[in-house]
């Protein structure tokens, strides 16, 4: 790993933090020295205001993990987010119709999180619950976001991307995009988790902009016993009722306001 570039004592702050992942759980400070290439008075100095602010907590053998703030503020987020207040109730009703996982995703950068989710099984499989980051260059919840990005983002991503899942070239890509686009919907067989079959459609903000979206997974052989025209249409009602009250809300920001000011990292 090499010296990361920071501006200012946030970036600085934000670097420490960015270096804990699934991974990586535990750090030691001579470790974060040698990663970031802070001296030993900066790095002691930013870790005493993460350490009092509960950010990071020490672990055994002078190291240290995430602290207990994270888990203050994911009760907030699920307290405060509207998208999560909004689809809850929806995925529990998707949980009772169906078999597998019902969940919502939102998406920062080149990430996709799971925000919520409902089973009516608790051994239905999942890599990816809560919190956990699922990649966006391939399954369901990701192709149809990725496709109603603008068109400049969606022409950079299947530059990045034209192979894999998505296609062998950059036009096999680009036209798998407008495809979902036109359906409104996306399909997808193992390409996040073996054996598991994902369908899932776009949630929009006023600006026809992508703020996440609503997937149902289940196993092959559930898969071949459901109707997977009705679940289509739920899926796209769902996440049409969700938009609508989504358009509602004044606590909403328009992800086109976003994109406008911000490059979107894919």
């Amino acid at each position: 790993m090499t010296a990361q570039r920071t501006s200012g004592s946030g970036e600085r702050l934000l670097s420490i933090l960015d270096l804990f992942t699934e991974d990586r759980l535990v750090w030691s400070p001579q470790d974060m020295m040698t990663a970031l290439g802070y001296s030993r008075p900066t790095l002691y100095r930013y870790l005493r205001l993460l350490r009092e602010t509960g950010f990071i907590a020490p672990r055994p053998g002078g190291n240290f993990g995430l602290g207990p703030r994270f888990v203050e503020l994911d009760f907030l987020v699920r307290k405060s987010d509207p998208l999560i207040a909004r689809g809850h109730p929806h995925l529990a009703a998707i949980a009772e119709r169906f078999p597998g996982t019902a969940f919502i995703v939102q998406w920062y950068g080149d990430k996709l999180l799971c925000v919520a989710s409902a089973s009516r099984d608790e051994t239905a499989r999942t890599s990816y619950p809560r919190g956990r980051p699922m990649p966006l260059t391939s399954g369901a919840a990701s192709k149809v976001i990725v496709a109603h990005l603008p068109r400049q983002q969606r022409r950079r991503f299947a530059e990045i991307h034209a192979s894999g899942p998505w296609g062998n070239t950059m036009e096999d890509v680009l036209a798998a995009l407008r495809q979902v686009r036109r359906e409104g919907k996306a399909i997808a067989y193992g390409e996040v988790t073996p054996g598991i079959i994902g369908m899932a459609a776009p949630i929009l903000d006023d600006k026809q902009h992508p703020l996440g979206s609503l997937c149902v997974s289940m196993d092959a052989v559930a898969h071949a016993k459901t109707d997977t025209a009705d679940l289509a249409y739920t899926i796209q009602r769902t996440v049409a009722d969700i938009t609508a009250g989504m358009a509602e809300d004044p606590s909403v920001v328009s992800q086109s306001a976003i994109l406008g000011i911000t490059e979107v990292v894919i």
